[in-house]
């Protein structure tokens, strides 16, 4: 597949917002369908998972009290037809730890966001065998 470059959105989300929710809100207001997002910041109370590929589901961390959002990566494409958002985060603790991982959720203290919007053929998520809804697309 061939993607050429569209929009760039840089933003800070507001404190307080859950932060998955707001990225597949701002998605879908500006029609965004393909896409990169990356993003630093901080987050309260996160939840953050892996998945765990003999149960076929993802298992849930959930942190408590203010992490700092190190590093935020991800993509947008179309799940059920509409923009769905696909986060990886880096989070550092306050004894100075860092968690990885998919993020579940987080409410905002502090997110600054760039959005990259790829045009192209929209990219789906599909549920797999393997329990995880991926794209159709490979190279």
């Amino acid at each position: 597949m061939r993607f050429s470059r569209g929009r760039n959105f840089l933003f800070r989300v507001p404190e307080g917002r859950e932060l998955l929710g707001f990225i597949n809100d701002f998605a879908e207001e500006h029609n965004v369908l393909i896409g990169s997002v990356f993003g630093i910041g901080s987050l309260r109370n996160p939840k953050i998972g892996y998945f765990d590929e003999k149960a076929g589901e993802y298992r849930v961390n959930e942190l408590s009290g203010l992490y700092e959002l190190v590093s935020l990566s991800g993509n947008i494409s179309l799940r059920d037809g509409k923009p769905f958002a696909h986060i990886h985060v880096a989070l550092g603790g306050p004894d100075g730890g860092l968690y990885g991982g998919h993020l579940v959720e987080g409410e905002v203290f502090v997110a600054e966001l760039f959005i990259q919007e790829l045009l192209g053929e929209p990219l789906e998520r599909k549920p797999q065998e393997n329990g995880l809804a991926l794209w159709d697309a490979e190279g």
